[in-house]
């Protein structure tokens, strides 16, 4: 989940369900973050997948090339592919600037079969079930969020064969904190340890505004991981308001006074 959503869950303000164990007979996605001079290596793997019967998705930020950035963009690497690297396979492509009718007969061929392999922009972020696709490749992924690359990664692994999920950085040298984000991604495949990073990378947003990350320092909560605590903190929060609503106890004035400036954020962003 976005920053946003994971801390209102912790605050109480939404309920969870738990999922933390993959369906039946699925297996952990593989993730690798691909070095500029193993380039060749990965594409060589990913031959020997589609040579197995199997299909791949090529993520690119951008629809067509960029003057301002360094990005590989869908349009590009899908000409690039066609004729280097992956001649000899079936390729099509895919993204928002394409009519309704264009995707659904694009996503059609892919789905049948017919197309080995789909190179597109984040518009496969979710929403597509293709079980026969088992490696994803995604260019400039140190342009993308955590919760948009657990995103992509979910569209491989879908059946009982393994899945790989392949990261490439169009920086030779990127960011800390999208270092940090490429190492989580291949370090977990677990999507509340991944929110948990996110959570402490962006910040958890406005409670009661609209903004979805950045950093509040007024709220400090517990991990999101510890559930038992956090229901127990929000159990006894509940006993103390259905005792004294308006905390107006002397032994509610502490609480009175730590709540008020929450409060009139509240009142502020309503």
């Amino acid at each position: 989940p976005i920053p946003r959503t994971l801390a209102l869950t912790a605050y109480g303000d939404l309920e969870v369900s738990t999922i933390d164990e993959l369906p039946p007979g699925r297996l952990p996605v593989r993730t690798t973050w691909v070095e500029p001079d193993e380039r060749p290596d990965a594409y060589s793997f990913l031959r020997e997948r589609l040579d197995a019967g199997e299909q791949a998705f090529v993520i690119c930020p951008l629809v067509d090339e960029s003057e301002v950035l360094d990005v590989r963009s869908a349009e590009e690497e899908f000409e690039r592919l066609r004729a280097g690297p992956l001649a000899a396979y079936r390729l099509d492509l895919l993204h928002g600037r394409m009519s309704g009718r264009q995707k659904d007969e694009v996503m059609g061929r892919f789905g049948s079969g017919e197309t080995q392999v789909l190179v597109s922009t984040s518009v496969v972020e979710v929403g597509i079930d293709v079980p026969n696709a088992t490696t994803i490749v995604i260019e400039g992924a140190e342009r993308f969020g955590l919760s948009q690359l657990h995103q992509f990664r979910g569209r491989v692994g879908r059946s009982d064969r393994q899945g790989y999920c392949l990261l490439f950085s169009s920086d030779k040298d990127p960011s800390p904190e999208a270092q940090n984000r490429l190492r989580a991604m291949e370090r977990t495949t677990d999507g509340f340890e991944l929110a948990e990073v996110d959570l402490e990378m962006r910040g958890e947003g406005e409670a009661w505004g609209m903004a979805q990350s950045g950093g509040n320092a007024m709220l400090r909560v517990a991990r999101v991981t510890d559930r038992d605590l956090l229901t127990e903190a929000r159990a006894m929060a509940r006993r103390i308001l259905e005792r004294d609503p308006l905390l107006q106890k002397p032994e509610h004035r502490g609480v009175a006074a730590n709540a008020k400036p929450f409060l009139e954020a509240a009142t502020e962003a309503n």
